[in-house]
């Protein structure tokens, strides 16, 4: 099986940002341990800490491809801690006798005595923090809650590729490459069509997929390709359920065509000449 490099996409990060706050919510922490390594702090680890010691989770939630920490703060103005997982970035939630993971960069210490630790190899997450009531909105639209009409509009007038446009994370945020693909097909729209040409008909059915495709893939813990697991190290399972994503050269499930690879907006792209016009 093709293995195209992606990072952890919308289902992927609201499986991690479920399991992280079934366990955590409403917790304190006490103590934040940061590496000091580049790239990964958006804000400096000095405002990190400070923002995020003796506060208390309110709520762990998923925005577009970002983890929101809620904080509430004794005191103080409420804050959120944004984590976003990059390539092969991990959150994990562990006892303090479990080993630390090499590339840990972030561990918060919590009141019952169990960590979250972020861990990443390649370090091309980051961490940041927002304070204030302004809540984090994310780039683009929510796939998942975006009405038919919105969605739509959002695609109008658009000469991209509809492929690009549904990476484009200003336009849609939380879309990656495996749930283009997945997405496209079940829709019927090959990946290389304008946008904008686009009838009604055909973006109410991609409309429909995506929202499928997301659904389906989130209960089912997500897609695990490369380095994607949850907050329990745990692998999901929707790549078993992958109809055309990474299976380029291989037969169609649907009518047994051999499935094509192009590039779309630099990414590598998977479809069925026959299925998809």
């Amino acid at each position: 099986m093709e293995i195209d490099q992606t990072m952890p996409e919308l289902p992927e990060v609201e499986t991690v940002a479920n399991g992280v706050d079934a366990r955590v919510r409403g917790r304190r922490i006490q103590r934040v341990w940061t590496s000091g390594k580049p790239q990964t702090f958006k804000s400096s680890e000095a405002e990190i800490v400070a923002a995020l010691t003796a506060a208390r989770i309110k709520l762990v939630h998923r925005v577009g491809k970002t983890i929101v920490m809620d904080l509430l703060r004794t005191g103080k103005e409420p804050a959120q801690f944004l984590i976003h997982l990059g390539m092969t970035g991990r959150l994990l939630v562990s006892q303090p006798e479990v080993p630390l993971p090499a590339h840990t960069h972030a561990v918060l210490s919590l009141s019952d005595g169990r960590e979250v630790r972020f861990v990443d190899p390649r370090r091309f997450g980051r961490l940041s923090v927002l304070t204030g009531a302004a809540a984090y909105q994310g780039p683009g639209a929510e796939p998942t809650t975006v009405p038919v009409e919105e969605f739509s509009h959002l695609f109008k007038g658009r000469k991209l590729a509809i492929k690009a446009a549904l990476l484009n994370q200003s336009i849609l945020h939380g879309v990656g490459n495996i749930y283009a693909d997945e997405s496209l097909f079940r829709a019927g729209i090959r990946p290389r069509r304008q946008a904008g040409q686009l009838t009604r008909e055909q973006l109410a059915r991609l409309h429909a997929a995506l929202r499928q495709v997301l659904s389906q893939a989130i209960k089912l813990g997500g897609s695990s390709v490369s380095d994607y697991v949850d907050a329990d190290g745990v692998r999901g399972f929707f790549q078993l359920e992958h109809k055309v994503y990474s299976r380029a050269g291989q037969p169609c499930l649907q009518c047994g065509s051999v499935l094509k690879k192009i590039v779309v907006g630099g990414r590598t792209t998977v479809y069925c000449p026959r299925c998809q016009q």
